[in-house]
């Protein structure tokens, strides 16, 4: 690769949207495994599998996005917002969905796994963890 590619190699995705990437696959897969345990080992449910996979993939998401990528400490505030932004994600998500129902099921899909993700890059970086004062 030619010296004068990387610098805007890096401007494209720097290495705190690259992290946050790969954290945001670990979680995502955190979030099916426990699922997936949680339907074979204990109930059915597909709303309580969810929500178990949900709140644990959380706590690993904030807990590494807070350390490794925007390099905050852990408190209770930042983790309100990180909960409020993951959310709201969810719900835009659904809603992404609902507008592209005209679209196949992967369309939708690669929309929701590639838009998403920046967005909530973005909040996370200037809301979630903005230095405050």
């Amino acid at each position: 690769m030619k010296e004068s590619t990387l610098p805007k190699l890096r401007r494209l995705f720097p290495a705190k949207l690259i992290k946050y990437g790969i954290i945001g696959g670990i979680s995502t897969l955190i979030h099916v495994g426990v699922a997936s345990a949680y339907i074979y080992l204990v109930n059915s449910s597909l709303l309580q599998s969810n929500i178990t996979g949900f709140m644990v993939a959380y706590v690993f998401s904030y807990i590494m996005q807070s350390v490794f990528v925007f390099e905050h400490a852990i408190n209770w505030h930042k983790a309100l917002k990180y909960f409020i932004v993951q959310f709201g994600s969810l719900l835009a998500s659904i809603a992404i969905s609902n507008m592209f129902y005209l679209f196949n099921s992967y369309v939708k899909t690669v929309l929701v796994v590639v838009f998403m993700p920046l967005v909530t890059f973005m909040i996370h970086k200037f809301w979630t963890f903005k230095e405050e004062g």
